[in-house]
């Protein structure tokens, strides 16, 4: 790819030419023809030993994403000591089959190994560094690996940080870094932030909006929003998915299905199969009517090798192909709504008129061109627009588009084509090239924010709030970075006041203040304030269960809070209490034993190792008597 692909973040990328598509062709051939991917993840033991897993994978999807083996804990498993073989079955399977690969995932608090987990703050941020440089760059010269999940899941469902190991110990700011890491070892990769249940807008999703805006505005190249999408037949549809995705469109960059599946809770059913097919078609729908949306991934393909029923006990089903690889309903789902019903045009559109660039800045432009037409009876569908190397770079369904996050003072070449509902493109339009304005002239600080103040200070977290900052350098005040006594930021704020989240208990804190302007200029550091936590013990652990959600027959704890005291452990232990008629149904990061009314929880084997400090989440599921509006209590950690 060329260096201005990954600067357009908010155009839609197409992986593959567009082709008119037949009404009975693969999934990957009508995902093309509406400018879309079509993705899956997969597995290295059936990729490598059954056909049937082989050729579907082949046929059906023109993206590929490695269910595990890109994860920190299959290509680093110990310091410096690297293996790259599932990663390069994957990404020399998609590159035989004409597929792209994205790549999954860099940093997460899951499936990392312990050694990485217990490192000091300068040992974590130079081990995180470091993993990112050698496993981007290993592909960063191929042109099959073309995006990157950079950061995994860093929000509890209320919109506050996990406390994960890496925010215990770096603060929020790792998520900067791990991004800028990435663009170092590839500058034309996507570079991507995933999370679960944001598909809808909720406060998680809000926070992850917020983030998304936060980190843009201070030039950290995040290029595209991750939503899992792991819905449930037995939970209501988000019907504001294409709301929300668009919102996140609308800050510049590209969103995407990541992980799609729909678990069906029981046997399957006629109708339960049709509910699922309904969720799919839904999801798919609400990808095509965002032109930011790239596409959508299916976590895996065949319910003989979904992770569903391991995690979710009593619930499975959740793939578009039965375990005898059979297409179901869902498959069907997905293929009609990509199917554009419109197989028999095989004419394209006119060439587009040569583009015109105006309203050229520092980081964007709009280019605009005289419309095409069609007569092959599909109609005119939207533009594709190309750089100079050939390589997508953004879509419209008119005849203009605005280009942003381009680089300052950089000449860029671009021409469009159209295409039509069948997925025709025209011949290419002429080119034009225009060149991005300078970079930003303020060089003026703001003042220096006052000394903070810190309140409602409790065993895990405080308020600070200062005195506001001004700027007249002329970019405007951005907002404020807090740091630890060390130099390490801990937090961000656009207003003068933040919320410290995932503090030690009984730890004195001592942190400053740094203001920011729209040109990146820093303010001098404010006066230092110490303040010290409450609660807790020089050793042990602590747990906190938290509701999630809960409804007539049963309910969702989700987070439970692991807590460590002073000491670093590698295993943990949490008890709490079932009331009467209730049962485990599901859970998740934590192995659960049921003794009567007493349940058991230990650490999965990749989050036991807890330092001084640090925090780990489970969660569960639970089935109850209809009426019973009682929960689950009494967590005690061992």
């Amino acid at each position: 790819m060329a260096a201005a692909a990954c600067a357009l973040a908010s155009a839609a990328a197409t992986v593959l030419v567009a082709t008119p598509a037949s009404a009975d062709a693969a999934l990957r051939v009508h995902a093309q023809a509406r400018g879309k991917f079509i993705g899956t993840a997969l597995a290295t033991s059936p990729l490598a030993n059954e056909t049937a897993y082989r050729n579907i994978a082949a046929g059906e999807f023109n993206q590929i994403t490695a269910e595990n083996a890109m994860k920190w804990s299959d290509t680093e498993p110990n310091d410096n000591q690297y293996t790259f073989s599932g990663a390069d079955q994957i990404v020399n399977f998609a590159t035989a089959n004409n597929q792209q690969v994205h790549g999954h995932t860099l940093v997460w608090h899951n499936q990392t190994p312990g050694w990485v987990q217990g490192l000091s703050a300068t040992n974590m941020r130079a081990a995180m560094n470091e993993h990112i440089a050698t496993v981007v760059g290993r592909y960063a010269n191929n042109p099959t690996v073309v995006s990157w999940d950079v950061v995994n899941e860093v929000f509890e469902e209320n919109g506050s940080f996990r406390s994960s190991f890496w925010y215990n110990t770096l603060g929020s700011g790792f998520i900067a870094d791990a991004f800028r890491a990435a663009r170092a070892a590839d500058p034309d990769a996507r570079l991507c932030i995933n999370d679960y249940n944001v598909e809808g807008i909720n406060a998680k999703s809000t926070a992850m909006y917020n983030l998304v805006s936060q980190l843009r505005s201070q030039n950290v190249p995040v290029d595209c929003v991750g939503f899992q999408s792991h819905l449930s037949t037995q939970y209501g549809f988000p019907n504001d998915l294409q709301q929300n995705l668009q919102r996140f469109a609308n800050l510049g960059v590209q969103v995407r299905i990541t992980e799609l599946d729909v678990r069906i809770q029981g046997s399957r059913t006629s109708a339960k199969d049709t509910q699922q097919a309904t969720y799919y078609t839904n999801v798919v729908n609400a990808c095509l009517a965002v032109t930011a949306c790239a596409g959508v991934t299916i976590w895996g393909f065949t319910d003989k090798y979904s992770w569903v029923p391991d995690t979710f006990p009593g619930e499975g089903f959740a793939l578009i192909y039965d375990n005898n690889y059979s297409q179901k309903p869902s498959y069907t789902a997905v293929h009609n709504a990509l199917d554009n019903g419109t197989p028999n045009d095989t004419t394209a559109p006119s060439t587009p008129g040569a583009p015109t660039a105006s309203s050229v800045t520092s980081s964007g432009a709009t280019l605009s061109w005289t419309a095409s037409t069609d007569t092959g009876g599909s109609g005119l569908a939207g533009y594709n627009v190309y750089n100079s190397s050939g390589t997508q770079i953004a879509t419209s369904t008119t005849n203009s588009v605005t280009l942003t996050g381009l680089s300052a003072n950089t000449a860029y070449t671009v021409y469009v084509r159209a295409r039509d509902g069948a997925g025709n493109l025209s011949g290419n339009s002429t080119s034009v090239t225009f060149t991005t304005t300078g970079g930003s002239s303020d060089t003026t600080a703001p003042t220096t924010p006052g000394t903070p103040t810190a309140s409602s200070i409790t065993s895990s977290g405080a308020t600070l709030s200062w005195t506001a900052s001004t700027d007249s350098g002329g970019s405007g005040l951005a907002g404020y970075n807090v740091y630890n006594s060390s130099g390490t930021q801990i937090a961000t704020s656009t207003t003068n006041s933040v919320a410290l989240t995932g503090l030690s208990a009984n730890t004195a804190y001592t942190v400053y203040v740094r203001a920011r302007d729209g040109a990146g200029n820093l303010s001098g550091n404010s006066t230092s304030v110490t303040f010290t936590t409450t609660g807790g013990s020089s050793g042990g652990c602590s747990a906190t269960g938290t509701i999630q959600t809960q409804w007539g027959g049963g309910y969702v704890v989700q987070p439970v809070t692991v807590t460590n005291g002073s000491s670093s452990r590698t295993s943990w232990t949490v008890t709490f209490t079932l009331p009467s008629g209730h049962s485990i149904v599901g859970s998740w990061n934590a192995v659960l034993t049921v003794s009567g009314n007493t349940v058991t929880a230990r650490n999965a084997a990749y989050n036991g190792n807890l330092g001084s400090g640090a925090s780990t989440t489970f969660g569960f599921q639970v089935a109850r008597p209809t009426g019973d509006t009682s929960t689950a209590s009494g967590y005690t950690c061992a």
